[in-house]
Order: C-alpha cells, then sequence, then structure tokens
C-alpha cells in the first residue's frame, strides 16, 4: 500500500501545482484587465492582449499582431502605437522589424 499512496500523493501534488500555475495565470490577466478597464480600445486590440497575456509563445512583434488581429501591418502599427502612448504597452530592447513589445501594469 505504501507504494501506491505514494504514487498516488505524487499525483495529488502535480495536479496541485499545475492548478496553482493555471490559477496564477487567470489572476495576472485579471489584473490587468482591472488596472486598463477605464483605457478605450478597439476590439482588435482586446482580442490580440487576451491572446499575449493567455500566455502567447515568443514575443509580440507587428507581424504577430497583425496576424493575430488579421489586419494590415500599418494598421497593426497603429494599434501599438495607440497602446505605447496609453501605456499599455512597453518597447523591448532590440529595434528595426523585430520589434517587441510587452504588456505593462499600471
Amino acid at each position: 500500500m505504501t507504494a501506491w499512496l505514494d504514487w498516488f500523493l505524487g499525483c495529488l501534488l502535480r495536479a496541485v501545482q499545475g492548478a496553482d500555475v493555471l490559477l496564477l495565470g487567470v489572476l495576472d490577466k485579471a489584473r490587468f484587465w482591472q488596472c486598463w478597464a477605464g483605457t478605450p480600445m478597439n476590439a482588435r486590440q482586446t482580442l490580440v492582449l487576451n491572446h499575449v497575456l493567455d500566455g502567447m509563445e515568443g514575443k509580440l512583434t507587428n507581424a504577430r499582431w497583425a496576424a493575430v488581429g488579421k489586419c494590415s501591418p500599418d494598421t497593426a502599427l497603429r494599434d501599438i502605437n495607440d497602446l505605447l502612448a496609453l501605456g499599455v504597452l512597453r518597447k523591448l530592447e532590440g529595434g528595426g522589424a523585430s520589434t517587441g513589445y510587452t504588456v505593462c501594469m499600471k
């Protein structure tokens, strides 16, 4: 019975740890939207930001914004520049076509 109990407790521990990671992500996303609740954003900006907050792989770039938001690169850049001006996004180090952005809390 000891081997089974050891296995069961190991499974339980992994399940609790997985739930903890998931809950932290949900709380971070809720905190972000709570911080920026009064900020006017269009539906595309909300869509892309939710995609990022849900754990998008890699960095957020203009090309990625255009792909996720299903818009032109020019429209994506306008969306990004609006959010940079509001303080919702921040530029990462580097530049050029591979400029990356990250979301900010107030």
